[in-house]
C-alpha cells in the first residue's frame, strides 16, 4: 500500500490508501518537488493543490483530499484510474470542477462533495447532470447560489437546458457591393433576394444556392439612380419593382427561357419625385404597391395590378416627406401606417365600399420617424419606429391605440427592425455611427434586453431568412459590404 498525505497546515487531512501496483518498469517515479516521499508514502504539508506527477504511476481503490485549499483541479488529474472506487473532496474550497471530470472512473461508487461552495449555473450543468444519471452513491451536497438556487441540492437543480443554451449572430457572407435594401422571395419553391445597389444603378437578382449554402447571382438589372428594388409573384409570375430617382420606376418579369428579368413595363409617376420606400400587398384577390415619397413636392402614390400591369389608383399623404410604409392588418381590417420626418406617423384604413384607402388615425407623440415595422408578442400587436435624432420606441396595440412599451438610445438610427428565430424575438436597431445592436425579448422582463453588436457600416436594412434549418441575418449597407449573418447556438455550459 502507498500511503499520500497532503496536510494543510494540519498533520493527516489528506489520506489515500492505493493498491499497490508497480509503474512500467522503464518508468521511475518521481517525488514531486512540494512533498517528501519513501518508498511507501508521499507526504505534502501545506498542499493547495493536487500533485499530478504520481497520480500517473498509481491505482487507487480509496482517494481522500479533506480539509484543503483545493479551490479546484486539473480535468486531467483522475485519468486512468478506473479501479478507484471511494472519492473524497469534501470541505474544501472548491466551486467549480471541470467538465468531466469524473469520466473514465468506471469502479467509482461513493462520492463523497460536502462542504463545498458550488455555484449552480451553466458551469456546473455538467456536474448536475452527472450526479442524476451516476450510479454512485453521492452524499447531498447544495448550492451556494446563484440567487434562488442557493440551498437547492444539486440533484433537485432544474434542467437548465434552456438557460445554458444562447445564440450568436457570426459572419457567413460577405457580398462585395454596397445595398440600400434586401428584398426576399419565393419562387418556384426556390429563394431569390432583390438588392438595390445605388452605387452601380442596378437592381441584383441573386438566387440561394441549397448546397454551398449563400446567395449566388442570377441577374443585374441596370437603371438610373436605383433606390428600391421590391419583388412580387403574382398568378405564379415573378416581377421585380425597380424605383429610380430619374427616369421614373420600371416593373421587370422574369423570362424562364433567357433566365433573366426583362422589362415589362414603366410605371407612370409623374407625382413621385423622391421615392423612399415600396410596400408590396394583396388586399384580398387584388394586388397592389406602394412607392412612398420623401420630397416636399411628390406624392406617395399607391399602384394597383389589372392583368396587363400597374397603374396609379390613389395619391396618399401629400407633401409631407413619407419615409417609411408598413402594410397590417388591425381589428381583421387592412391598414397601411405611414412613417414620416415631418409629422407624427400616420394611419390608413381600407374603405370596403369605396375600395381605397382613408385617413383613420394618428400615432402621437412620435416625430421624425424613419422607418417603422409591425410584429407581434404573445399574440399583440407591436410597432418597432426608429428615429434618427431621438429614441427609437416601440409600442403596443391596445384595441384602441398604440401605447409606449419600451425606448431606445439611438443616435443616427436607421432602421429598427423585428424578427424571430428559435422562438426567440429580437430587434436590431442599426446606426449611422455605432455598432448596430441586437436585443432580445425577455418574457420574464417583458422588455427587451440588450444581447449581441453585429458591425454593419452605415446600416439600412435588415432582413431575415431561415431555411435548410439554420438562420440566417441579411444587413445592407449604404456605405460598405452586404453580409450574412448566422444565427447559432451556443453552449455557456461547455
Amino acid at each position: 500500500a502507498i500511503m499520500i498525505y497532503v496536510d494543510n497546515w494540519r498533520w493527516v487531512t489528506l489520506f489515500l490508501l492505493c493498491l499497490a501496483r508497480s509503474a512500467p518498469a522503464k518508468r521511475i517515479f518521481r517525488c514531486p518537488a512540494e512533498c517528501t516521499c519513501s518508498k511507501d508514502s508521499v507526504i505534502c504539508v501545506g498542499s493547495s493543490f493536487i500533485p499530478r506527477t504520481f497520480l500517473a504511476h498509481t491505482i487507487f481503490v480509496l482517494r481522500f483530499i479533506e480539509g484543503n485549499k483545493i479551490g479546484t483541479m486539473n480535468k486531467s488529474v483522475f485519468r486512468g484510474l478506473r479501479d478507484l472506487t471511494h472519492l473524497s473532496l469534501a470541505n474544501n474550497n472548491i466551486k467549480l470542477l471541470p467538465k468531466d471530470l469524473f469520466s473514465g472512473l468506471d469502479s467509482l461508487i461513493e462520492l463523497d462533495l460536502r462542504g463545498n461552495m458550488f455555484e449552480c449555473d451553466c458551469q456546473t450543468k455538467w456536474l448536475i447532470d452527472w450526479l442524476k444519471r451516476s450510479n454512485a452513491t453521492v452524499s447531498d451536497v447544495y448550492c451556494n447560489g446563484p440567487g434562488e438556487k442557493k440551498g437547492l441540492r444539486l440533484k433537485d437543480v432544474p434542467d437548465q437546458h434552456a438557460e445554458c443554451i444562447t445564440t450568436d449572430f457570426v459572419l457567413h457572407q460577405t457580398l462585395s457591393t454596397q445595398s440600400m435594401s434586401a428584398e426576399l422571395f419565393f419562387y418556384k419553391e426556390d429563394i431569390y433576394m432583390a438588392l438595390a445597389v445605388p452605387n452601380s444603378e442596378n437592381c441584383l437578382v441573386m438566387e440561394w444556392d441549397h448546397i454551398e449554402i449563400n446567395f449566388r447571382p442570377l441577374d443585374t438589372i441596370t437603371g438610373r439612380s436605383v433606390v428600391g428594388c421590391r419583388a412580387a409573384v403574382i398568378h405564379g409570375q415573378a416581377y421585380v419593382i425597380v424605383t429610380q430617382l430619374f427616369d421614373g420606376s420600371h416593373v421587370y418579369r422574369y423570362d424562364p427561357k433567357q433566365n433573366k428579368y426583362v422589362k415589362f413595363q414603366a410605371v407612370e409617376a409623374s407625382n413621385i419625385s423622391k421615392p423612399n420606400d415600396i410596400e408590396v400587398f394583396p388586399i384580398g384577390d387584388e394586388w397592389f404597391f406602394l412607392v412612398v415619397d420623401s420630397s416636399k413636392a411628390g406624392l406617395s402614390t399607391l399602384y394597383k395590378w389589372n392583368e396587363t400591369g400597374f397603374y396609379p389608383y390613389q395619391y396618399l399623404h401629400e407633401w409631407f416627406r413619407d419615409t417609411d410604409a408598413e402594410f397590417v392588418t388591425m381589428e381583421g381590417k387592412p391598414h397601411l401606417i405611414l412613417a414620416s420626418r415631418s409629422q407624427v406617423p400616420v394611419i390608413y384604413q381600407w374603405n370596403k365600399h369605396s375600395q381605397k384607402f382613408v385617413l383613420h388615425s394618428e400615432i402621437p407623440n412620435y416625430d421624425d420617424i424613419v422607418t417603422v415595422k409591425t410584429f407581434q408578442i404573445n399574440g399583440a400587436l407591436h410597432l418597432a419606429m426608429a428615429c434618427y435624432i431621438g429614441d427609437s420606441k416601440v409600442v403596443r396595440w391596445t384595441g384602441k391605440q398604440f401605447e409606449e412599451v419600451q425606448a431606445f438610445p439611438s443616435r443616427g438610427a436607421m432602421v429598427l427592425q423585428p424578427f424571430v428565430f428559435k422562438e426567440h424575438q429580437y430587434l436590431v436597431l442599426g446606426s449611422d455611427y455605432s455598432f448596430s445592436q441586437v436585443y432580445r425579448y425577455d418574457e420574464k422582463k417583458q422588455e427587451f434586453s440588450k444581447f449581441r453588436e453585429v458591425y454593419v457600416q452605415w446600416p439600412r436594412s435588415f432582413t431575415a431568412l431561415s431555411t435548410d434549418r439554420r438562420d440566417f441575418l441579411i444587413a445592407t449597407s449604404f456605405k460598405g459590404k452586404t453580409k450574412v449573418f448566422e444565427h447559432i447556438p451556443v453552449d455557456s455550459s461547455l
